[in-house]
């Protein structure tokens, strides 16, 4: 599992953009840059309307096993083109909560045109799968942001800077929304689920800036090669629609389509997710991965 995709890619570099941006090389960078911080997107059914709170799954956490400690790595990237590379590690540093901690950065002849790297680490309740905080900092060639993210059971406080030095005043804002996950507790809760064949989930999540009612169907299980070997998987459509300050639903103005693929075993780990966006397709696929011995 792994979560460093967490907003769309902003590249504000000069000098070399420009002449990038003509000659069409930086998609790739900018593809990388959208693939490590936001691969999980598209649209709610318009359908829901203002309807759509009452659609949201209530359901508790699953019986389905928890994940064991874990250390992975994942290339990103677009058109097949790998731009960025990041690592995961899953554990349980006590009984009562589980962590993930992650790392990504862009490379190659992408990083000389937009550099970024991402530092990722959340914690979650371990009975409940909720959220209880999560830190994000995202350095680029010109600046740091760093985002801070404290949940309770009413909603989420989040504490922002963004500078050249990650020193500067931190903006802070409230969002109220019960039962709100981040990433993390997301696929936590997800993966917890039977997931059957036409099975729907929709929770509202609050990834770092915004909160968004995420729609998870199973379209059905196939197998998929890999890098990192051959899988059962569990395919699986994600659909993301952005919440206005009154509740209200808006349409995401760069997202068309998600597809994940989990593997259909006793870990349910990620092994692959192609997001289809305004400039193509951006794709994050499991490279390695290796399991450690439970601590507690």
């Amino acid at each position: 599992m792994i979560v460093l995709f967490i907003r769309a890619s902003r590249c504000s570099e000069s000098g070399g953009y420009n002449s990038a941006r003509r000659s069409g090389a930086l998609l790739p960078a900018r593809s990388a840059g959208i693939a490590l911080l936001l691969l999980a997107s598209c649209f709610t059914p318009k359908a829901l309307g203002g309807n759509w709170q009452s659609t949201l799954t209530k359901d508790p956490p699953g019986t389905f096993p928890e994940l064991r400690p874990i250390r992975a790595t994942y290339h990103f990237g677009w058109a097949g083109f790998t731009a960025a590379t990041g690592e995961v590690h899953f554990a349980k540093p006590s009984e009562s909560q589980f962590q993930l901690e992650g790392t990504g950065r862009t490379t190659g002849f992408v990083r000389a045109l937009w550099k970024l790297d991402v530092n990722y680490r959340a914690l979650a309740d371990a009975e409940t799968l909720h959220p209880v905080e999560t830190r994000q900092t995202e350095s680029y060639r010109s600046k740091k942001i760093t985002t801070y993210l404290t949940f309770t059971a009413k909603g989420v406080t989040r504490a922002r800077t963004e500078g050249r030095t990650g020193s500067e005043r931190a903006k802070t804002r409230e969002f109220s929304f019960p039962n709100l996950f981040d990433l993390h507790s997301a696929l936590l809760y997800l993966r917890s689920q039977p997931l059957a064949d036409g099975s729907v989930h929709r929770i509202v999540v609050y990834p770092a800036t915004s909160a968004y009612l995420a729609t998870v169907t199973v379209i059905g299980h196939e197998k998929i090669s890999l890098r990192a070997g051959i899988y059962n998987a569990i395919k699986i459509d994600l659909q993301l629609h952005r919440l206005g300050k009154n509740l209200e639903l808006e349409p995401h103005r760069k997202f068309r389509r998600a597809t994940i693929w989990v593997s259909d075993d006793s870990d349910r780990i990620l092994l692959r997710t192609e997001a289809q966006i305004f400039i193509g397709t951006v794709f994050a696929e499991l490279q390695s991965v290796r399991f450690e011995e439970m601590k507690h």
